[in-house]
Order: structure tokens, then C-alpha cells, then sequence
């Protein structure tokens, strides 16, 4: 069997799971091979995610381990068995491998939740408005690299359109400038049209709303195929961090829906952004 030399965040994913089956089962790598009629350094390569794992060995693995929840099982057997080769593809080699996880984890997500404090949130963002976000990094990137990101950003929105979307912004991200004024007074209408659409919901906080102290909790909450194979997305120093750890997911879940509680609803959150569009 062909190793990996770098699995993808999705890849990655299946093999925790599979890690987490086999240690809620109390079983050791040695004594799982042994039931899989295999040797114990193969568990560690299915586990580790250098090695891909059938779907036969992968439901033998399951009924080994004890796991009665067969939706779970079913959709790791569908992440074992898929050979997607998306778009995010053809920038591998250019671009941190990190946006190429993301693009794969929006790809396969059945819903996507997004808080941002800071920027208009990634998937809102027009061509002019991502292009000024990625045109100001310190160190300054190379022109070719922004306009690699700033495509990849696109296409990702563009890959997203049917999933159902929701995004908290708080005010300061409407009202940061990014770019010159007509950029930034084309991202809010822009922001304006896209919640229109059925799959999105368009939410904001501002700056007077009361019961609210969650402003450094940005992130993406991205929903799997059953909720244990759900993923939280943050943005860090050294890049995105992907969160799945059962604990930490629910508290997230619980962080968005307060986030979203304390938002203005939809139609006035839209009647706000209009209004901040007048004003620039």
C-alpha cells in the first residue's frame, strides 16, 4: 500500500476517529491488529493517516471496537472511500496547505456557521475587498501570491453557494476600511445581496448591544455528515486550527448560538448594514 507523504485535514480526520473507536473500545494497536488479522504498525498507519483503510476493514474495525452508532460508522466508511479531487487541488504546491483543508472541509460540510469581529467573513468578501485583505500582510506578499488567494477565495465562495451559511459580523468589521471607500461601500452591498439569498443568513452585532463579552471568539463552524464529525476553524499566528475534540465542539456550539442570540435578527441586521453603507 502507497504512504502519504501529507494527508489531507479530511484524511487526517478519518484516522482520529478511528484512534478514538479504538480507545473507548480499551484496546491497544497491538491487540486490534491481532483482530484484524493485520500487524500493528498497519493500525498505526490507518491511525495516523499515511495510510488509507477499506471500507470492509474499516467496518471490521467498528464491529471490533464495539461502535453501535452506525451513522458514524457509515460516514467514516464514505470518508474512507472517497477519491474527490476538487478544485482546491490545482494549488497544491502554491498555496499553505491550510486553504487547500479549508476548501475540502467547506466542500463536504452540511452547514456553515461564521462569527468574524475584524473582516467581513471570507465567503461575503468580494474580489476587491479580498484583494486588499491579502495586499496588507506583513511581511508583503508577492503580487502573484495575492492573486492566487485572492482566486482561491472566489472559487471557494463560488464551491459554497447551495450550503446553507450563517454569519455573525460584528460592526467594527463592517466599519473597518479596507481598501478605499468605494471597496469598502461595494463589500457592504454586496454583503447586502448575498443575504438575500435563500441558503443565507446575515447577522450583525453592534457596537451598543448589550449582554455580550464574546468578541475574541471568532471562528467557522463547519457541520459533518453526523455531529461527532463536526470542525471548528480558527485563525491563529501560524495558521488555521482545526478543533474536534467532542468537548470543545459543544462548547462552540453553545458560543455560537450566544453569539447569535445577542445579534440583531436578520431584516434588521440588513437594515443596519444599509444604513452604515449610507454613512461611507
Amino acid at each position: 500500500m502507497t504512504l502519504r507523504s501529507e494527508p489531507t485535514a479530511r484524511q487526517l480526520r478519518l484516522a482520529v476517529e478511528l484512534r478514538r473507536l479504538r480507545d473507548a473500545a480499551g484496546l491497544t494497536a497491538r491487540e486490534a491488529a491481532a483482530l484484524l488479522g493485520v500487524t500493528a504498525p498497519a493500525i498505526s498507519q490507518i491511525e495516523s493517516g499515511i495510510a488509507g483503510v477499506s471500507e470492509k476493514r474499516l467496518r471490521r474495525l467498528a464491529s471490533n471496537y464495539s461502535c453501535t452508532d452506525q451513522e458514524l460508522i457509515d460516514a467514516l466508511a464514505a470518508m474512507a472511500t472517497d477519491r474527490t479531487k476538487g478544485w482546491w487541488e490545482e494549488y497544491r504546491e502554491l498555496l499553505p496547505t491550510p486553504f487547500l483543508n479549508l476548501a475540502e472541509l467547506e466542500h463536504h460540510a452540511t452547514f456553515l456557521q461564521e462569527v468574524q469581529f475584524l473582516f467581513v467573513p471570507g465567503p461575503l468578501q468580494t474580489e476587491d475587498y479580498a484583494r486588499a485583505v491579502f495586499s496588507d500582510r506583513v511581511p508583503e506578499l508577492p503580487a502573484e501570491d495575492v492573486e492566487l488567494r485572492v482566486r482561491h477565495r472566489m472559487q471557494r465562495a463560488a464551491a459554497a453557494a447551495e450550503t446553507p451559511y450563517e454569519a455573525v459580523i460584528h460592526e467594527a468589521a463592517l466599519r473597518i476600511m479596507v481598501g478605499d471607500r468605494s471597496t469598502s461601500r461595494a463589500q457592504l452591498t454586496h454583503v447586502l445581496e448575498a443575504s438575500e439569498a435563500e441558503h443565507v443568513t446575515v447577522r450583525v452585532i453592534p457596537f451598543h448591544l448589550e449582554g455580550f463579552t464574546s468578541a475574541a471568539s471568532a471562528m467557522t463552524y463547519a457541520g459533518g455528515a453526523v455531529p461527532k464529525l463536526d470542525t471548528v476553524v480558527r485563525d491563529g499566528p501560524q495558521g488555521a486550527a482545526f478543533i474536534d475534540s467532542e468537548a470543545q465542539l459543544g462548547a462552540f456550539r453553545t458560543l455560537f448560538h450566544k453569539v447569535e442570540s445577542a445579534s440583531l435578527d436578520p431584516e434588521r441586521s440588513r437594515d443596519f448594514i444599509h444604513k452604515l453603507s449610507k454613512e461611507l
